[in-house]
């Protein structure tokens, strides 16, 4: 019994071979900015949480990247609990980010 299989239609919203329309490389650029600032809070508050060396230089640089993304947000969150208060203060802009991040990406890819 011999089975033959078709190849699966890729997604070439993002095409390298054709590049795409301005439109769609620059969602894709907003896109991809607002999941790496959260993919460095969310970076952080695991490794807090995981209680990592804060003297080691991966670290302080994680840690860097997140206040200067997270400043805005700082104690917006004032809890007893130090680990569910950077939880909180990190999270929330990780979440908005990748929130208006990906709303801006969806509009700017209609255009």
């Amino acid at each position: 019994m011999s089975h033959s299989f078709e190849p699966v239609p890729v997604d070439d919203r993002y095409s390298r071979s054709e590049g795409g329309t301005p439109a769609q490389r620059t969602a894709l650029i907003v896109h991809t900015i607002a999941d790496i600032a959260a993919a460095f809070l969310g970076l952080w508050i695991l490794l807090y949480l995981l209680e990592a060396n804060q003297a080691n230089v991966f670290v302080q640089f994680v840690k860097s990247v997140a206040d200067s993304l997270a400043w805005w947000a700082r104690d917006i969150f004032t809890v007893d609990t130090e680990a569910l208060r950077v939880a909180l203060n990190y999270g929330l802009p990780a979440a908005i980010y990748l929130l208006v991040g990906h709303l801006i990406a969806g509009r700017v890819r209609r255009l």
